[in-house]
């Protein structure tokens, strides 16, 4: 069985010679990237927001203290 060394993105642009190292899972590549960073922008609602203060709170009231 012969094994195939793979490249970095990285090392492809270093070195220059314009192959992908991703072929023709470029395209979705930079698809999903972009739906990623779309989603990144978006703001929490604010209900979420609540809920998870409330979470907080909680486990903030539950959780033993230290002693010395």
């Amino acid at each position: 069985m012969e094994h195939k060394k793979f490249e970095t993105i990285r090392s492809a642009r270093r070195r220059g010679d314009g192959r992908d190292p991703l072929g023709t899972n470029s395209e979705i590549a930079r698809k999903l990237k972009q739906y990623y960073d779309d989603i990144v922008s978006e703001e929490v609602p604010d209900r979420f927001t609540s809920l998870l203060s409330q979470l907080e709170e909680r486990e903030e009231s539950s959780s033993p203290t230290e002693k010395d």
